[in-house]
């Protein structure tokens, strides 16, 4: 079998910031990480600028402080892109409503769906819930009335109101403008 030719590249890569934020996360210090690692403050501060680059051996020591794979430094971010015009309709109730979903489908961390809906559009008639922990409803144009079992709330442009997800609710735009709004469920709802 004949192995493809390939090129080493001299793009250096750029770990800098990756092992930053690790030792952040850690609530650590340089002083504490060069104290744990034997690598000098100087040393890691240049590491995590990306001005230099460490060797195997002191990597392997700095992953083990940070308490990080060593992969997850070189690991390619996953990352989706959902084109407004290109994003796809779906449909959960209500009259007046056009509804599209802005996150990938495969997404499970949290979901964005975006609203427009008519002068006096609604959701359900009666009370619904969403399978997630949290939901959020961000007013981006216009206003909208979130209708719980105990109280209801009026949230104009700008406006954002978080609650439970599984909490029993429906919405209105009581106005004669249209309203355009976010909904941010956390984890994605189940399907």
């Amino acid at each position: 079998m004949k192995a493809l030719p390939v090129e080493p590249t001299n793009t250096p890569v750029a770990i800098g910031s990756r092992i930053r934020a690790a030792r952040q996360s850690q609530r650590m210090t340089i002083e504490q990480v060069a104290d744990a690692t034997g690598l000098t403050k100087g040393f890691l501060s240049r590491v995590e600028r990306d001005l230099t680059s460490p060797s195997v051996a002191s990597l392997v020591t700095l992953c083990q402080v940070l308490s990080i794979a060593i992969g997850d430094l070189f690991a390619v971010p996953e990352t989706s892109l959902t084109r407004a015009a290109e994003a796809p309709r779906i449909s959960l109730g209500g009259e007046g409503i056009v509804e599209k979903l802005l996150t990938a489908r495969s997404e499970r961390r949290l979901q964005v769906l975006q609203a427009d809906i008519a002068p006096h559009g609604r959701g359900e008639s009666e009370l619904y819930a969403v399978d997630c922990d949290v939901d959020v409803l961000h007013v981006v144009r216009g206003t909208l009335t979130l209708i719980m079992t105990n109280e209801q709330y009026t949230l104009n442009a700008g406006d954002t109101l978080s609650f439970p997800g599984r909490e029993p609710h429906t919405w209105i735009n009581p106005t004669d403008e249209p309203a355009t709004v976010l909904w941010i469920l956390v984890p994605a709802a189940s399907r």
